[in-house]
């Protein structure tokens, strides 16, 4: 069982058939689905084939049921923790490069609390999947570590998605380099600013370092793996598609740049796609 801990959101995106006008309308093709870093690492692996658990809180509205539903109808078995608080969204705007631009409000996913946790929804785990953002702020990030903890105590594998750039930063880089340096993650996912912002080799804090190069791909142990030359949609999700594709590939005995070579194909292939899950 691959299990990842974290956000279930609403995504709304927003892709403008050209530029904005301010003070007027314009026209953009708009989708509402599902979202959330670990709900979308959760579907990208179901759907590769892997028996895949995420543990999450959401609010216990319409948005909430109907998102953990779809996960559900999915392959994704789904511990979730009913909230008062309002389910999570991110409004994401995609400009015509391709780049994005996310407001978040992450809503009842945060108040995810050790006490919230079953330890049997761990005890089963070959992989943990924590993304940056599951630590970043409290109490998901107790919640996060209390999780962690039954995973190594069973034998089972961790891996980290640094998540946000601008997340670290508001961490701080040095407390999250001493994080993972006790945390000793197998695999470690970081984008080029993320990498630049941690400041610390990501080397020397994981087994198995992977660097995310974008449309350029992506660099394992010093091997640049080429990303095919595609005409992308949406970028959202890409992240969380590579980061599945690799995970379930290195699972299955894949060497680093084997899983590698998976996961740009899969993120190749997610671009092409509007919203963040398979289609």
């Amino acid at each position: 069982m691959i299990v990842s801990i974290g956000d279930l959101v609403l995504d709304i995106a927003i892709v403008p058939e050209g530029p904005l006008q301010p003070d007027d309308d314009s026209p953009a093709a708009i989708t509402i689905g599902g979202g959330g870093q670990a709900a979308n690492f959760c579907a990208w692996a179901a759907a590769l084939g892997e028996p895949v658990r995420l543990v999450t809180r959401v609010g216990d509205d319409e948005s909430g049921r109907r998102l953990v539903a779809d996960l559900e109808s999915r392959g994704v078995e789904v511990r979730a923790v009913w909230a008062e608080e309002p389910t999570g969204a991110i409004a994401v705007l995609v400009g015509p490069d391709g780049r994005r631009a996310m407001a978040t409000q992450r809503g009842a996913s945060v108040g995810l609390s050790p006490g919230d946790l079953e330890d049997a929804w761990f005890r089963d785990t070959r992989l943990l999947h924590v993304p940056g953002y599951s630590l970043f702020v409290e109490p998901i990030a107790a919640a996060t570590r209390a999780a962690i903890r039954v995973v190594r105590e069973a034998g089972g594998m961790l891996a980290v998605d640094l998540s946000s750039a601008a997340g670290l930063r508001a961490y701080g880089p040095s407390r999250m380099a001493y994080v993972l340096a006790r945390l000793k993650p197998e695999l470690l996912f970081a984008t080029e600013p993320e990498a630049d912002t941690l400041a610390v080799p990501l080397e020397s804090l994981a087994q198995v370092p992977v660097l995310k190069l974008g449309a350029a791909g992506c660099r394992v142990f010093g091997h640049t793996i080429s990303a095919p030359e595609v005409k992308a949609l949406d970028p959202t999700g890409a992240g969380d598609a590579f980061a599945a594709a690799f995970c379930v590939a290195w699972l299955r005995g894949a060497q680093p740049v084997e899983a590698a070579e998976s996961a740009v194909q899969a993120a190749s292939q997610s671009v092409l796609l509007v919203g963040a899950r398979p289609s």
